[in-house]
């Protein structure tokens, strides 16, 4: 992929900010201290007397996000995902969730990708805090495109989203011209019949070039992204288990409680098929290169690869 472009989909999220503050005067941008990280610093330029720095108080600054939406604001709270998730999830839970209000948190810097931070950084739990919230929507984009199409929608929806960005560029699939974001709905990357690779977030990328490696050796993969966790694309999940057979997720999150939870979970109940999730471990992670942890922790094309065709011929 080295003459495909590759963006951070937080750079998405920053630009879909500056985008929709231009259009729309009632929103809203608090960030705790890492604007440049999280790109809610594009927002504040261009519009500082909208953009609030809360300090390293993630709590109060998700109490303050809820506070401009109980008086008709679309705010959007933005930190690394540990802390958006982690640190204020007492917030997010009872003063933006409960009280089912307009409060968008944009959490960068999710995952192991966040490399060298280490593992008091490497958010592997987010998705599992934030889908256990009622009425929470829950989304990883794949690309900076689908990241900028997100954010968009988001602002669109009545209640409270959770989105996760990442730190690393990663290569960019959609067309900003003609692509369109609909939460809810996932998005076939590559037809297949032997097995549907699930995947989101950076990983997307890889399970791509997984699908063109598992092609080579004579398996059809289909290769989903799932950018959607909650709620989920349940007819484009049933339908790939009818025809496929075989279901692998994979996700830069820990296998509790995320996409791959969510996958067996409908298909338990609906559809009950076969399923390989791919993911991290029940362990923490540690500090190290991005590309490094990420195969070290077994999330890279080839092991996507391996791991699907062995699913396929029953090893």
């Amino acid at each position: 992929m080295a003459d495909v472009k590759k963006i951070a989909t937080r750079q998405g999220y920053g630009e879909a900010l500056r985008e929709l503050g231009q259009a729309h005067d009632n929103i809203v941008v608090f960030d705790a201290d890492l604007a440049g990280s999280t790109q809610t610093a594009m927002f504040g330029k261009a519009f500082p007397n909208r953009h609030f720095n809360c300090g390293i108080a993630e709590g109060n600054m998700m109490a303050a996000a809820a506070g401009a939406a109980s008086m008709g604001m679309v705010a959007f709270a933005s930190s690394f995902a540990m802390f958006a998730a982690g640190r204020a999830y007492e917030q997010v839970r009872n003063s933006i969730g409960y009280t089912r209000l307009n409060v968008k948190i944009g959490a960068s810097h999710g995952g192991i990708s966040v490399g060298e931070d280490g593992a008091s950084h490497q958010c592997l739990e987010d998705f599992a805090l934030m889908r256990a919230i009622p009425g929470m929507v829950v989304m990883s984009p794949a690309d900076a495109v689908e990241a900028k199409a997100m954010v968009k929608a988001a602002y669109e929806h009545e209640g409270p989203v959770y989105m996760r960005f990442g730190r690393s560029p990663v290569p960019v699939f959609h067309d900003e011209n003609t692509f369109t974001f609909t939460i809810g709905k996932g998005d076939v990357m590559r037809e297949g019949t032997d097995v549907a690779v699930i995947a989101n977030g950076l990983l997307v990328a890889e399970a791509v070039e997984a699908g063109k490696l598992l092609a080579d050796r004579g398996v059809s993969a289909r290769i989903i992204n799932m950018a959607t966790i909650k709620p989920l694309d349940e007819e484009l999940v049933l339908k790939a288990a009818a025809e496929c057979g075989k279901i692998v997720t994979c996700e830069e999150h820990s296998v509790i409680g995320g996409l791959g939870e969510a996958v067996c979970s409908l298909l338990s109940e609906k559809l009950p098929t076969p399923v390989r999730r791919m993911g991290v471990n029940d362990v923490f992670g540690h500090s190290g290169p991005a590309a490094a942890l990420l195969e070290e922790f077994g999330l890279c094309a080839a092991n996507i690869a391996r791991v699907a065709e062995e699913f396929v011929r029953g090893a």
